[in-house]
């Protein structure tokens, strides 16, 4: 009970000794390095509104910076304005604009090393190479934070959020465009991605490599350049995501590269090139998805095995799957295809023949991109029902033997 009491008090003593130090016109302190060289470890530096330029203030101590007004802090197109490195540091409430580009370093409006519990939200990032990147960091947030990017081309524009070997990050509600990816994650374990929205980048809304036990869920990807990536990874969980068109010959709503024991579940695959494109993948569970007027809904390679499609929808797809073998290791189960023909007797909801996604002529571009210029002509619709009637080019083994006869209610 002593000791408790000792740390009680001694908890009190440091919050009773916690200053706040004031910046801007008038105040204690005329510009942001001063009143962070005086803090103390717990202390608050308050920044009033107001234009500061800034060359890289490096922040090691536990601080609350909080902006009032939305201070505006400059990179006079040369510097990072904040490092941070240590525990328990706090930036909110700034607009950021300007940070510096080098073809030799990731330079970015906030930079976080070697750092735990660090906290970056409610922040605005203009005209930022990199926005918020972050490495060797654990146990910290970055959330409600509005970017957009330099927009120029892939070289000389940095990423949104950009995480390296860190994990147990939280990515929460942020809104991103304009950017290289996104968001980007290399190296990041048991991290939650949730209620992000990245649109209009250059290449993806989220670039994601050799992460494993993650989860994003209730992210909006949309009109990006290729859409979303994910590689290299395993125990992967997608859920509730929206992919909206990512439209373009190399785009996808998703890539799956080489993943493998991971979920999506609940995702909506709107009006993208290619709904999900698989290569590589095994043991992906994909359930309770909404696949609707994109080009293809999904593209499974043939060297995927033991992936599962079960009560998905798929609607207004030019096509439902395509393959590039005529081997099939994977199970279609219970999915509504609104393309289905059958009968259902006894009245189950269940159809009585199996269908058939891959149509002829999905086939026939997969080996032949070129003919796709013959879409909708008479000779393609004559080959089709010819196909039906007599399968020869589609995989025999690729089917759906139970399909729903009514969508799904997702």
């Amino acid at each position: 009970m002593k000791v408790l009491l000792t740390i009680l008090f001694f908890a009190l003593g440091i919050q009773a000794q916690s200053r706040t130090l004031t910046v801007g016109k008038g105040q204690q302190y005329a510009i942001i390095r001063q009143a962070v060289a005086a803090a103390a470890a717990g202390d608050t530096v308050l920044v009033k509104n107001g234009l500061y330029y800034i060359n890289n203030i490096v922040v090691t101590k536990p601080l609350t910076i909080i902006g009032e007004g939305w201070p505006l802090l400059h990179g006079d197109d040369k510097y990072e304005i904040f490092t941070l490195s240590g525990d328990r540091i706090t930036v909110k409430g700034f607009q950021f604009t300007n940070s510096g580009y080098s073809a030799m370093n990731d330079y970015a409006a906030i930079k976080v090393i070697d750092a735990t519990n660090v906290t970056i939200e409610g922040n605005r990032f203009f005209k930022t190479y990199f926005g918020v990147h972050v490495a060797n960091t654990r146990h910290s947030t970055v959330r409600g934070n509005y970017f957009f990017g330099l927009t120029k081309t892939e070289n000389t524009t940095g990423n949104g959020i950009h995480l390296w070997k860190c994990n147990n990050m939280l990515v929460e509600g942020n809104e991103v465009h304009g950017h290289r990816d996104g968001i980007y994650f290399e190296f990041v374990s048991h991290s939650l991605i949730r209620k992000n929205k990245s649109e209009g980048n250059l290449r993806y809304g989220l670039h994601f490599m050799f992460s494993n036990d993650d989860t994003y869920i209730s992210n909006t990807f949309q009109n990006n350049g290729a859409g979303v990536a994910v590689m290299y990874s395993k125990k992967v969980t997608m859920l509730h995501n929206r992919f909206i068109n990512n439209w373009g010959p190399a785009a996808y709503g998703l890539l799956l590269k080489d993943i493998n024991d991971s979920r999506i579940e609940g995702n909506r695959f709107f009006k993208n090139t290619v709904g999900i494109l698989m290569e590589g993948t095994s043991r992906i569970q994909a359930t309770s998805n909404s696949f609707e007027e994109n080009g293809w809904a999904a593209k499974v390679s043939a060297s995927c095995m033991d992936n599962a499609f079960n009560r998905n929808n798929f609607h207004r797809n030019t096509f439902d799957i395509s393959t590039n073998g005529s081997l099939v290791l994977n199970d279609f189960n219970q999915n509504y295809w609104d393309k289905y023909e059958g009968y259902d007797r006894n009245r189950d909801g269940v159809g009585d023949v199996p269908y058939h996604p891959v149509s002829m002529y999905a086939a026939i571009i997969e080996t032949n991109p070129n003919a796709l210029m013959l879409l909708r002509s008479f000779m393609v619709a004559l080959l089709e029902k010819a196909e039906k009637a007599l399968p020869s080019l589609t995989p025999e083994n690729l089917r759906d033997e139970r399909p729903l006869l009514k969508a799904l209610k997702l």
